[in-house]
């Protein structure tokens, strides 16, 4: 098992609460800031060069009709616009709840030229992943849609890469759902978070709550083949925040409940990478990562640092945000 190491303290005027990543074209790593810790510190996107050299790109462009902007996952697409989950609603705030959206943001040096609303009303987008012409949103609850068990619903909406104004109801009668999960474990009912493809095209979606890895084939025609529980080993595995992939084929997951991450291996096999007890994270430690991201052969890990309650190592949120890093392992 390795021991995390520290990537880098981040500025405390920009950031309270680190989350995704992204690698442009130039191999800077990009990371998402929501700040949900202090909601008065605006929502925004760091460029960090080979160096470590951390600077802001650019604030979250906020709903005209609320105010507000939280930036959590985000991808690049082949055109080179950065494709971001907007999730306000993390926080449950009455008046912030179905206000989520994904948003296409053109940008130069300097900043957004151009954001396009692709979807809105959304209740808890979260993760996101591109593959062809589509996007893969994970929605982490569905709870207007109600199940026969009474277990929370999440679900994966496919969005084409060129969609906009899209309005969902966060139900059933959504077209663009593509695929829908029940989180089973009643002590943490929260759903579908961290995404990732593989090299041959398979999507793999992590079930938060359940702790558990599935993997989705498709058909020639983009339809699902086949959706299988792929990898759950409740020793090694007990939460699946954000998901990366290395050249080798190997994914890596963010335990955000257990301060740990997690390898799964090619046959899916789990192991525990390297885990924390409670801290602050000054070291290096891991201080409830929420995602890691392969850059070269190191992995990044944010640290989220923010959520506390039984179900958690973590037990308080502190400054500044730290983010750590391993060693990718073949």
């Amino acid at each position: 098992m390795q021991s995390s190491t520290l990537f880098t303290l981040l500025p405390e005027d920009l950031v309270c609460t680190p989350d995704g990543m992204a690698i442009d074209r130039d191999d800077n790593l990009i990371l998402s800031c929501p700040n949900f810790a202090n909601m008065d510190m605006p929502s925004c996107v760091l460029k960090i060069d080979k160096d470590r050299r951390i600077r802001k790109w650019f604030d979250v462009p906020r709903n005209p009709y609320t105010g507000e902007a939280r930036s959590m996952g985000i991808e690049f697409g082949p055109d080179g616009d950065l494709y971001m989950v907007d999730n306000p609603g993390w926080t449950d705030r009455p008046d912030l709840v179905y206000t989520g959206r994904i948003l296409r943001l053109r940008l130069n040096e300097e900043g957004v030229v151009k954001c396009t609303v692709v979807a809105d009303n959304m209740e808890h987008p979260n993760g996101i992943r591109i593959r062809g012409d589509y996007m893969y949103v994970t929605q982490s609850c569905m709870n207007r849609q109600k199940t026969d068990s009474g277990k929370l619903m999440s679900c994966v909406y496919r969005f084409p890469l060129d969609a906009e104004g899209i309005h969902c109801t966060n139900t059933l009668a959504d077209p663009d759902i593509f695929l829908t999960f029940i989180t089973e474990n009643p002590k943490c009912q929260y759903g579908v978070d961290g995404i990732v493809f593989d090299h041959d095209g398979n999507l793999y979606i992590g079930n938060f709550g359940d702790g558990a890895v599935h993997k989705i084939t498709f058909q020639p025609d983009g339809s699902v083949k086949e959706n299988i529980l792929w990898a759950k080993d409740p020793a090694n595995l007990k939460s699946t925040d954000g998901m990366s992939i290395d050249q080798y084929g190997n994914i890596y997951v963010a335990d955000f409940s257990a301060n740990a991450i997690a390898r799964i291996a090619p046959d899916g096999t789990v192991r525990r990478m390297a885990v924390s007890p409670d801290t602050d994270g000054f070291q290096g430690e891991l201080d409830q990562p929420g995602e890691p991201i392969v850059w070269g052969d190191k992995i990044i890990v944010s640290c989220f640092d923010l959520v506390t309650d039984e179900d958690k190592v973590n037990t308080a949120h502190e400054l500044p945000a730290t983010m750590a890093m391993l060693d990718v392992e073949p």
